[in-house]
């Protein structure tokens, strides 16, 4: 793998880290902001928000731009509110930091999935896709953690400046190693061409089944802390732990994904998925067994990441002819399960059917990303026969002619 690639995991590293890492601060911003904590809570949704419009807005704008001169732009950007959102006293301009911040790092994780996948031959895209994402999962394992710690220790503040901090040789390092050389669009490929892509059924279940598999590993990842202490029954010490070891989980998952997505795609995508399903069900009905919740956490994390990288890779293949959509449309799908998940794992708490609910709802959630892609893959391989038909029926009628 280029080297290029390691410094754009950095960059993910340091943006998951930033997205992740509010779940610990709330109550700290909420007092020192003179705010409540449900309204310190917008500041995730904002965040949430951003990163579905800003993937592909940015991707858009930046299109014309050299793929170096885009990441190094949209993270010196993010670098910036992040120094702003340390120093402001303001509420309002903290929230609207958080949505620039946002905005920018969706536009980069877009500009930068194309831009790995270019960096290497056809046969390693699913390893440089999983290069990236692992800096996401190294994010959940120690960014988020650490950030937590040290904004419990010296302030919420200190959390932002050490994002900002972590982006400066991320930023240095793009600009030095990330190649460039003009605006790398294929002639006569338009935005309204690239927009045009968004009709092909194919590409359009492929992101709904990247949704519906980050929407149930968000769900049940979302309500993890309430099912260690009030159903398996654990001391709040050991959430972090459990935290920890699902992070541990997803960057083996990434990894063990990446090496595996180029060779055997559907089995990887077909395997994961039904592990899933049985994954989320079997912890829901063990979860009271803390011994099963120690074993079954790091497994859906590994089991959910490597299925989330398999269907980032496929989103990208299926969106070939948006060159600088593709990226952004895997992104934006991806945050689309992130907002939703939750929300659904909340509503069915609200609904009075515990905490083992959004564990159930996982499991259906990825139980119809299942039947969607399988669904899918039915109808193109009809498709094929058809026209496999229709072209023998022709060439016969023209031998006969």
């Amino acid at each position: 793998m280029p080297f290029a690639l390691y410094l754009l995991g950095l960059a993910v590293f340091a943006q998951g880290t930033s997205e992740f890492m509010l779940s610990g601060l709330l109550p700290d911003i909420a007092a020192d902001l003179d705010v409540s904590v449900p309204a310190a809570g917008s500041l995730t949704s904002a965040f949430a928000v951003g990163m579905i419009v800003g993937a592909p807005l940015m991707a858009l704008l930046a299109r014309r731009w050299s793929r170096r001169t885009a990441l190094a732009v949209l993270l010196g950007t993010f670098l910036l509110v992040h120094v702003l959102g340390a120093l402001t006293p303001h509420f309002g301009v903290l929230l609207a930091t958080r949505v620039i911040g946002a905005v920018t790092n969706a536009g980069f994780l877009a500009v930068a999935l194309v831009a790995a996948t270019s960096m290497v031959g056809p046969e390693s895209r699913g390893r440089a896709t999983s290069v990236l994402l692992g800096g996401t999962t190294l994010a959940c394992v120690v960014g988020v953690p650490g950030g937590t710690l040290l904004g419990h220790v010296g302030g919420w503040r200190s959390a932002f400046w050490a994002v900002a901090l972590l982006s400066v040789p991320a930023l240095v390092a793009i600009v030095r190693s990330v190649p460039t050389g003009g605006a790398e669009l294929p002639a006569g490929v338009g935005a309204y061409a690239e927009l045009r892509t968004l009709r092909s059924p194919r590409l359009l279940l492929t992101l709904l089944v990247c949704a519906l598999a980050n929407g149930a590993m968000f769900c049940g990842f979302t309500y993890l802390a309430p099912v260690v202490t009030d159903v398996t029954g654990l001391a709040p010490l050991w959430v972090p732990a459990l935290l920890a070891l699902f992070g541990v989980g997803s960057f083996t998952g990434v990894v063990l994904a990446g090496r595996i997505a180029d060779a055997h795609p559907p089995a990887l995508l077909a395997g994961c998925a039904v592990a899933g399903v049985a994954g989320w069900s079997v912890f829901a009905l063990t979860a009271g067994s803390a011994a099963a919740t120690i074993v079954l956490v790091p497994v859906l994390g590994a089991v959910s990441f490597a299925l989330g990288s398999a269907l980032i890779a496929r989103a990208l293949h299926a969106a070939a002819g948006a060159p600088t959509l593709s990226g952004a449309l895997a992104v934006a799908a991806l945050n689309v399960g992130a907002a939703v998940g939750p929300w659904l794992g909340g509503a069915v708490i609200d609904a009075g059917h515990g905490y083992r609910a959004p564990l159930w709802t996982s499991a259906l959630l990825t139980a119809l990303a299942l039947a969607t892609a399988s669904g899918a893959r039915l109808g193109r391989r009809r498709s094929v026969r058809a026209q496999a038909g229709t072209d023998g029926t022709n060439s016969a009628l023209g031998a006969q002619g």
